[in-house]
């Protein structure tokens, strides 16, 4: 039996049928438009190291500062994607004709996260607590020459050094220096409280870390409602994710051998750009065996650099030779000092007279792929000069307390990612124990001087020096390599500190 419908039912059918589909196609294209806005507003990145806390005035692990500073915590100054210092906190500042004393003026309207306000006693308690007797913090030297600080008003603070010290302004752009207020100072390393455009949401301990816009930021307000640091140690981990769309950047890829692979993927861009990581294989200079010029000299030319770069950086790094960033107006390419001459270092050892009772090094190695994968190819060059050395992995929390803080091991291998920082080599019981009354006196002159012809010399001196002088052994400047989704815009492609700041960050259309 056949149905027949009047042709008005069935107008009324098709009408029907088309408003639906058209109302249909435009919420699907509605919620297309939510979830891309969505997207754009949430930014999720990969990072390779998770931070033991997160105050960065009480410990010396760089993973710290690529969280918090510049987007929890700021100073009085900043230094910007190309290495320039710029006003933060401090929205001006003077100094005296001889470089001793400062005065900065800082923002109005600054608060911290819990409402808060910043004034100058905030100021002074931050860059009083640097040196205090119980002061956990990694750059202490930096501000031993504060001799007094000064509370002109509430907006303006006043500091004294004991000698002169033009770049002053520039040490205070250090994360080490970043401002706290004297209520939850205590509580920063794992519920930091400071005056950023992001504030913490949360922290799943060995998973991720998300941070959070705040919105009564007294600056400009940052694109971005949130991101989060997904804290990936392994390299295929790294990949993976990347693919999977799991996150959207990885600012500091740690397997240089699937760039190509990624920069093959239509939905990535990868960039290389600089920072001011000097890798070294550090020697702890308290041992006899170290102490001996011969014996650096001897591991120097142990060491092929380009067959290391090649093997562990699959060619993405640059060979040094003293503790100076290539990309430096005022680097001297001392590299091919030290090149690779496997005989000459086994005639320095047979000199040093340790070849009959060569000790047996241990080699701790941290957990960064540049590190691990470095000493795996040097522990190999070391042995075929007669050198045995015993690799032992550690984990981060490990290498800061047995290596950094309680000088326990024979070598190391690590970037020194600070700028700025040839003067390491001058401060008291530092790690690797290195003793030069001449180099202290060059950086206490370095410090001293403001003229920029002046300074330029100092600094090339410096680092002939430690060419010369081989407090460690030079590898290579580590890259700043960036893989990103294509409409991500705004993160640092160069690393003139540690950081990865976010303020700027935001999803193209």
């Amino acid at each position: 039996m056949h149905l027949r419908f009047p042709k008005i039912f069935l107008f009324f059918c098709v009408a029907a049928f088309c408003i639906d589909a058209i109302v249909g196609a435009h919420a699907q294209e509605r919620q297309e438009q939510e979830a891309t806005s969505l997207r754009e507003q949430h930014l999720r990145l990969g990072v390779a190291l998770e931070p033991p806390h997160l105050d960065p005035t009480a410990g010396a692990a760089a993973a710290i500062d690529e969280v918090v500073y510049g987007n929890v915590f700021e100073g009085l100054t900043r230094i910007d994607e190309q290495g320039r210092l710029q006003p933060a906190l401090a929205e001006s500042w003077t100094r005296s004709e001889d470089a001793t004393t400062f005065t900065f003026r800082l923002h109005e309207g600054v608060r911290f996260h819990d409402g808060k306000p910043l004034t100058a006693r905030e100021v002074a308690f931050s860059l009083e607590r640097t040196t205090a007797p119980e002061s956990r913090n990694a750059q202490q030297r930096l501000f031993r020459n504060i001799r007094a600080i000064e509370e002109l008003d509430r907006r303006r603070v006043r500091v004294r050094l004991h000698k002169a010290d033009p770049q002053f302004p520039r040490n205070l752009a250090w994360g080490d220096a970043v401002i706290v207020h004297p209520a939850s100072a205590a509580e920063n390393r794992n519920d930091p409280t400071g005056t950023g455009p992001f504030r913490l949401s949360a922290w799943r301990r060995g998973a991720d870390l998300l941070l959070v816009r705040n919105d009564d930021y007294w600056g400009k307000k940052p694109t971005l409602e949130s991101v989060r640091f997904r804290f990936l140690p392994e390299p295929l981990a790294a990949q993976a994710a990347l693919f999977a769309g799991d996150i959207d950047a990885f600012p500091n890829f740690p397997a240089p051998e699937l760039l190509k692979a990624l920069e093959k993927d239509p939905r990535f861009e990868v960039e290389s750009g600089t920072t001011e990581g000097e890798t070294l294989l550090a020697m702890n200079l308290r041992k006899p065996f170290f102490q001996d010029l011969r014996v650096r000299l001897a591991l120097a030319y142990a060491i092929d650099r380009r067959a290391l770069i090649a093997g562990a950086m699959f060619d993405t790094a640059q060979a040094i030779g003293s503790h100076y960033p290539p990309h430096a107006p005022d680097y001297l390419d001392l590299a091919e000092r030290r090149a690779y001459d496997p005989q000459r270092a086994r005639r320095l050892l047979q000199k040093s007279g340790w070849t009959k009772n060569l000790p047996a090094l241990t080699l701790k190695l941290p957990p960064p792929s540049y590190a691990r994968r470095s000493g795996e190819i040097v522990a190999q060059q070391l042995e075929a000069i007669g050198v045995r050395v015993k690799i032992r992995p550690v984990a981060w929390a490990q290498w800061l307390s047995e290596v950094f803080r309680n000088y326990d091991f024979d070598l190391t291998i690590i970037a020194h990612t600070e700028p700025d920082d040839m003067e390491i080599y001058a401060r008291d019981e530092y790690y690797f124990g290195y003793e030069s009354p001449s180099f202290r006196l060059l950086m206490d002159k370095l410090h001293a001087t403001p003229s920029a012809k002046e300074r330029r010399k100092l600094v090339r001196k410096a680092q002939r020096h430690l060419s010369d002088d081989l407090p460690a052994v030079f590898l290579f400047q580590l890259p700043k390599n960036m893989v990103r989704v294509k409409s991500l815009v705004g993160l640092w492609k160069n690393s003139p500190i540690q950081a990865n700041d976010i303020t700027d960050a935001r999803f193209l259309p």
